[in-house]
């Protein structure tokens, strides 16, 4: 396992479209020390996720976690959890803006509008189909991640740029008012 360099914001690979991992590669060990390096990468930085991209790897693969994180002191615990080839779709059409930061911005913070509920449906870390659902912070999580598949960032779905903010100030002045 590696902590791996995260693509910050200008860095090409985080516009690109990933491509599918062929189910078949899923339990060779290129793919599963991917998810190794993904998952230590993430809890290093304390981040909610992490995507395959964001670690310089054009490739489907998705992790998160949130479990006792000092970026997201307010979050319900979500498990470890890995997608492979994610399909999201949204299962209301109830949106809810709020706070978002991304290691690939770091010190940045903004107020994304997202669903509240969505399905996923991908393959897990052994290569078993997986289908699950999730709501409020845990569905933010899955749409931010896999935005980055698509080659998304926050930003790009914020609807105005009047909230971007260092994570220094949103302390001092919105992180109260969540």
């Amino acid at each position: 396992m590696a902590i791996r360099k995260v693509a910050r914001l200008g860095n090409p690979i985080l516009r690109q479209m990933a491509e599918a991992v062929p189910v078949e590669s899923i339990p060779g060990r290129s793919v599963q020390s991917l998810i190794d390096d993904l998952i230590e990468t993430m809890r290093e930085y304390d981040g909610a996720g992490l995507a395959a991209p964001q670690v310089h790897e054009p490739v489907k693969i998705v992790v998160y976690e949130v479990a006792d994180n000092p970026r997201y002191p307010d979050a319900g615990p979500v498990p470890l959890t890995v997608l492979i080839n994610p399909i999201v779709e949204a299962t209301t059409e109830q949106v809810e803006e709020d706070w978002e930061g991304c290691l690939s911005l770091p010190d940045l913070r903004g107020r994304v509008p997202r669903f509240t509920a969505v399905s996923v449906r991908a393959y897990g870390r052994d290569g078993a189909p997986l289908t699950l659902r999730a709501d409020d912070f845990h569905a933010r999580v899955i749409q931010h991640e896999c935005d980055h598949l698509d080659g998304i960032v926050y930003p790009d779905r914020m609807t105005s740029a009047a909230s971007l903010t260092f994570v220094q100030e949103y302390l001092r002045y919105h992180a109260e008012n969540r």
